[in-house]
């Protein structure tokens, strides 16, 4: 385990050196950035929408009481939204969606002798295939994070619409009362942790693959599994600390 967290330390710290050429990094980072972000929209939009609109209806469900306010199903919609459904949930999506890809991609890459033909050419690997996907998961999936938000809260005012259990007006007074600000700062560092844990990690797995095309769906299947234990270990510290 600590030979393996030494390899990790030392490929984040190549992966940051100074980079032989500006604007060839800058165009690998802008290419991630729109196949992490525009790629992966559609998915978290669908799983938002669902999300919201499933907590709104369980909440309701289980305020039976009379003496319960039905505003306060905005409120506990709102908050379980931004503070674990939206981070969290868009973050284990993402790390099947783009981690595997990324792990797959280096993998290849690793296995075919690419890697080491960048070497011999005096290009930094770990700089130029490492570094613009990190750079595209921390900018990319905190946006995916709000627009999966906005979405979430819709899908709740959508389901709110088409039971009676609750009423769009008491939903929308639910979701502006009490709010408080700590809880979209708490949202926002969870979702650039996450995004830094799956590039990094998913990364590290395909850079290390040793083997055949076997070995490359085996590294991209654990860069998946370590990335969502890490994402869950990291939700766990954040919210001690943050709340």
């Amino acid at each position: 385990m600590f030979q393996s967290l030494g390899k990790y330390i030392l490929l984040l710290r190549l992966s940051f050196r100074k980079p032989e050429k500006f604007s060839v990094y800058w165009s690998e980072v802008m290419r991630e950035m729109v196949s992490v972000g525009v790629g992966s929209l559609g998915i978290i939009a669908i799983i938002s929408v669902f999300i919201g609109a499933v907590a709104t209806i369980q909440t309701a469900f289980q305020l039976v009481s009379d003496f319960i306010p039905k505003t306060i199903v905005g409120g506990i919609t709102r908050d379980s939204t931004i503070l674990e459904f939206s981070p969290t949930i868009s973050a284990l999506v993402l790390a099947g969606r783009v981690g595997s890809s990324m792990a797959s991609q280096i993998g290849t890459m690793r296995v075919t002798e690419q890697i080491d033909a960048l070497e011999i050419m005096g290009v930094n690997a770990p700089g130029y295939l490492i570094s613009p996907k990190i750079i595209a998961g921390v900018t990319m999936i905190p946006l995916l994070v709000i627009v999966s938000v906005i979405l979430g809260l819709v899908g709740g005012y959508i389901a709110c619409a088409a039971s009676n259990d609750v009423s769009t007006a008491d939903y929308v007074t639910g979701l502006t009362d009490g709010f408080n600000p700590v809880i979209v700062t708490v949202c926002a560092v969870k979702a650039i942790f996450f995004g830094f844990i799956i590039t990094s990690i998913c990364s590290y797995q395909g850079f290390y693959t040793d083997g055949g095309s076997l070995e490359v769906g085996q590294s991209a299947t654990r860069g998946v599994v370590w990335s969502c234990i890490m994402i869950l270990f990291v939700d766990l510290i954040i919210s001690r600390l943050l709340l």
